[in-house]
Order: C-alpha cells, then structure tokens, then sequence
C-alpha cells in the first residue's frame, strides 16, 4: 500500500493513497493544479487513468482548487459528504461539471473503491460537513487525517489501527501568536474548528505509538506559521518523551515531513 503526497500544506494539498495488490488508487483532495497532479503522478509512474476515485474533505479552496480542471478532463468519480457536495455545487466552486459524477458518503459508511475500503469520519473544521479518511486495503491500514481543531476519542477510534497517517502539523503556537494575522484568525486557528498545533498532533502521535503505527507523515503546514524543520523536532521531543515512559522502540518508527508544494516521497507500507 502507497501513501504519497503530491502537495499537503495550507496552500494546496492532494494525496494519493495506492493499492499493493491492484496498482490502482485514489485521490484525497484536489486543491492543486492538475498538472501539478499529473506531474506529480507521473513521478510514481502512475495517471488519472489508474485513479478510482477523488475524495474531498471539505470545500475550502486548498482542497478543491483543480477539481474543476481534472473532471473536464477525466471522469472520475468525486466522493463529498452531502454538505461538502451541495456547498461544491450550489455555489459553482467547480465552474461546469457533470453532477452525476458526484457521489454522497456519510461518515462511519465505508466505501468500496479499486478494491480498498475507504472510510470517512467527521472532523472539527470550519467547514459544511468535513471528513477525513482512513483507506484499508487487505491488512494494511492509512489515513489521511487533517483540518482539525480537535481530536477526541472517536478520532482514535479510526486512527488507532492505522499503519500509516498523514497528520496535520499545521502550525507553531508561538509563531502564530506572534505573527502578523489578524487576531479573528489567530482565534480561528487555534480554536475547536480550526488546525492541529506541532504540539496538539505530538501529543495525539503518543497516543496512536503504542498500537500498529509505524509510518507518519507530517502535513498541512502553514506557509507563515510553521517551518519543516520546526515540526519535525517539536513532534520527535514528543515521540521521545512517551518513550522514556514505555517500552515502544522508536528506531522502528518512520517519521517525516510532507512537503507543501512539492512531492514527497512515498510511504509504503508492506501487505499486512
């Protein structure tokens, strides 16, 4: 199973999650170019001809940006809540396309796509009706899980058998706090509906440590608020402080940082 990470970050962001067995896969999120989709692909050596399906979270514009552009050209399934979905179409943020290819999934309702199971779970965002999503193929289990205020027990609930996420590390406290945004969006972010902090995501990677997950990507990063590097050290103190209180080994554990506008290497996960 391949996890890859065209673009994750608060500009744009498009996931390909890939299946071991089919060679197939699906998109989570369009909110980049599609070239930079195609491109991005074609450095897996893969196409939209072997995508199934294209998953959206929610309807704000770095999830959604080159929807529009990819289903004039190809058509391929868009999977939305019913929220998600109206907001898409009842105010043209696509411009013209065919709303037959829009399919409605509820959260805790898998779907059957490219033989995976792809299973959306709400999430707190300042959004119509967001998701994230957990994609299983045979024994092996990723998720996609970004755009979130918060995280509570039911977020583990779909996370804590995961063998691989994508998790948001959107942005340093201090750096927001001291940095240029208005206060209302220094509120948005950092409230219930907003993004995960460096700090919130290591505290939830301490958690989801002690059961299957040996694969983390960090995403979505902030352009202004946040640096790679930053993320990086901020999670692995974390990851470093739940082991001196356990017994996990951390060398078994694979942590890096998605990039925001560029590909990122891919993750993949042996069948389970």
């Amino acid at each position: 199973m391949k996890l890859y990470s065209i673009a994750s970050g608060s500009s744009g962001n498009s996931i390909f999650v890939g299946s071991g067995r089919t060679g197939r896969g699906v998109l989570i999120d369009a909110g980049i170019s599609r070239k930079r989709m195609e491109d991005g692909l074609a450095l897996e050596h893969t196409s939209f001809d072997q995508i199934d399906g294209i998953f959206i979270t929610h309807e704000h514009s770095d999830h959604i940006s080159g929807l529009g552009p990819v289903l004039r050209k190809y058509n391929i399934p868009v999977y939305a809540t019913e929220g998600t979905m109206d907001y898409i179409l009842g105010r043209g943020k696509c411009g013209r396309v065919e709303e037959e290819l829009f399919q409605c999934v509820r959260p805790d309702v898998p779907v059957a796509v490219g033989g995976m199971e792809i299973m959306p779970f709400s999430i707190s965002h300042d959004a119509a009706e967001p998701v994230c999503y957990t994609i299983r193929d045979g024994g092996s289990k990723v998720a996609v899980a970004t755009d979130m205020g918060e995280y509570t027990d039911y977020t583990f609930s779909h996370l804590e058998d995961c063998d691989g996420v994508l998790l948001e590390a959107n942005h340093d406290i201090n750096m927001l706090q001291a940095g240029y945004y208005p206060y209302s969006l220094k509120l948005r972010i950092l409230g219930k509906e907003g993004h995960l902090s460096n700090d919130a995501c290591g505290r939830m990677l301490r958690r989801l440590v002690h059961h299957r997950l040996r694969y983390i990507l960090l995403g979505h990063l902030s352009q202004d608020n946040n640096y790679p590097e930053l993320a990086y050290q901020t999670v692995k103190y974390e990851l470093e402080q739940e082991k001196q209180m356990g017994c996990w080994d951390i060398s078994q554990l694979f942590l890096g940082v998605a990039g925001r506008n560029e590909p990122t290497s891919p993750i993949v996960i042996p069948e389970g």
